[in-house]
């Protein structure tokens, strides 16, 4: 995302106020069309970001779905051992 300098980048130039120092200066059809370009890069930026959101909603629905149905894994099954007692001692 732009920063809002960014938007003014190449229409600022410098003016002299009476009895001031010289000061940026942009001129006001220009400041409108900065304001509307950010005004468009911000809906594009909201759009994707809706987007990813519903994204992430519809990935962890799926999950919490996929998590709550019933496994193939009996709870009640017996619990082997992967290594010989003789192995697990060893380590």
């Amino acid at each position: 995302m732009k920063s809002p300098v960014e938007y003014l980048s190449g229409h600022v130039f410098e003016a002299r106020r009476p009895r001031r120092e010289m000061q940026p200066v942009v001129a006001y059809y220009t400041a409108v069309q900065a304001i509307e370009q950010a005004l468009a890069d911000a809906e594009k930026y909201k759009y994707l970001l809706m987007r990813a959101l519903r994204r992430h909603d519809q990935d962890v629905a799926a999950a919490t779905t996929a998590a709550s149905s019933p496994s193939f894994f009996d709870d009640d099954a017996a619990v082997r051992p992967l290594y010989p007692n003789q192995e697990l001692l060893a380590a």
